[in-house]
């Protein structure tokens, strides 16, 4: 409709829907912004000046962690509906999703925890915290995935996870080489080993509830949620060209001024329109990494490392003969002071099926993508 469009994080669900995006963006030229405020504040701006100088030298190895989820997650698919708030409608809120009775633990609140409209905490907070790993890494498509979490459900998503993806080699900047990189992800009260020579007694969990440890060659640089508070383990302070541009910070918080930025891009000519700060051209790219993460989780059963082909969005070690169960309720009771372990499971699923269905979902009845451009 060529109207422009600001859209929360997670982007999308899907790696297809990301890379659709992406294109119909760029297709019809309007201005966009995914809601990752911290794309707009000044700590992402030194994180890509201070690495992309050399101050930390080559990092091969980059780790992330959240608080979250301060929603409840691991949770048995309720057998029960309640009444729908006469303030709701069900059906609309549902969308794309398959239909299931309504239940509270559902909404307004939970909704992030359960798969069918939710991503977890990893796709929650990811795309605030992984953005400067993203942007001063000059990272794209991943080559290697792998997950493992707490019990992991069909329906919802995990108490707790571990992600790591890995990144090709990329061409080297003026004062950057770009080796190969692992970036790893901790959710649910998982954390990263302490960086050596971090202060004793210093909380390892940053500002925000978040946590980015960028391990360089050089130095060692650490910021918090939204890339917010950088500094170096070494205590040095960079003085380093300011090439990233700057938003006024007239408009007030983080959150107003990125969504002032979109606003002035919308009143840009789309031929001399300076990008947002998370135009869709860099944001649907990177939500593509975030929801890489969820896919390495939720097809972990498959216990190996998975190969990913970025440019035509497949798994390339996937057989066709592969098969994987999901747990459908742990089962688990204590009965005169006896644990039980009972798990119900799916019937085997065939595994390239359900992989491609996470990458590109079938939507229910009535809802439908356009052609990839």
């Amino acid at each position: 409709m060529g109207k422009h469009v600001y859209t929360q994080k997670p982007l999308t669900h899907t790696v297809y829907e990301s890379r659709l995006l992406t294109r119909l963006a760029a297709k019809y030229q309007v201005a966009t912004q995914m809601g990752n405020q911290g794309a707009s504040g000044e700590g992402v701006n030194l994180i890509c000046e201070w690495i992309q100088n050399g101050e930390i030298g080559e990092v091969r190895k980059v780790e992330c962690a959240t608080n979250r989820p301060i929603w409840p997650q691991g949770l048995m698919t309720p057998e029960k509906a309640d009444r729908i708030p006469s303030t709701l409608n069900w059906d609309l809120f549902t969308g794309p999703a398959k239909e299931r009775p309504f239940n509270a633990i559902y909404h307004p609140w939970n909704w992030r925890g359960w798969w069918d409209y939710g991503t977890g905490a990893l796709g929650d907070m990811a795309c605030h915290i992984m953005h400067p790993v993203f942007k001063a890494l000059k990272l794209g498509y991943p080559i290697k995935a792998e997950g493992s979490s707490t019990l992991l459900l069909r329906d919802c998503a995990p108490q707790a996870q571990h992600v790591c993806l890995t990144f090709p080699a990329r061409d080297n900047l003026p004062r950057l080489a770009l080796p190969e990189v692992e970036v790893h992800w901790y959710d649910g009260g998982m954390m990263p080993k302490r960086p050596a020579g971090f202060p004793q007694g210093k909380e390892l969990m940053g500002p925000g509830g978040g946590l980015v440890i960028f391990h360089g060659t050089k130095d060692t640089l650490i910021c918090g949620c939204y890339g917010v508070e950088p500094w170096l383990l070494s205590g040095r302070v960079p003085n380093v060209p300011k090439t990233e541009r700057r938003v006024s910070r007239a408009a007030g918080d983080d959150n107003s001024v990125h969504v002032q930025d979109w606003i002035r891009a919308c009143k840009e000519n789309a031929s001399s329109r300076i990008k947002s700060k998370s135009d869709f051209s860099e944001a649907g790219p990177f939500n593509e990494m975030v929801v890489m993460g969820v896919l390495a989780v939720r097809l972990q059963a498959l216990n190996k490392e998975l190969y990913w082909d970025g440019p035509n969005m497949r798994f390339t070690n996937i057989s066709d003969s592969e098969t994987l169960k999901i747990v459908i309720r742990d089962g688990f009771t204590i009965k005169e002071g006896h644990p039980s372990f009972k798990k119900e499971m799916t019937d085997p699923l065939n595994a390239k099926a359900f992989a491609e269905e996470l990458i590109k979902h079938n939507y229910r009845a009535g809802w439908n993508l356009p052609p990839m451009p």
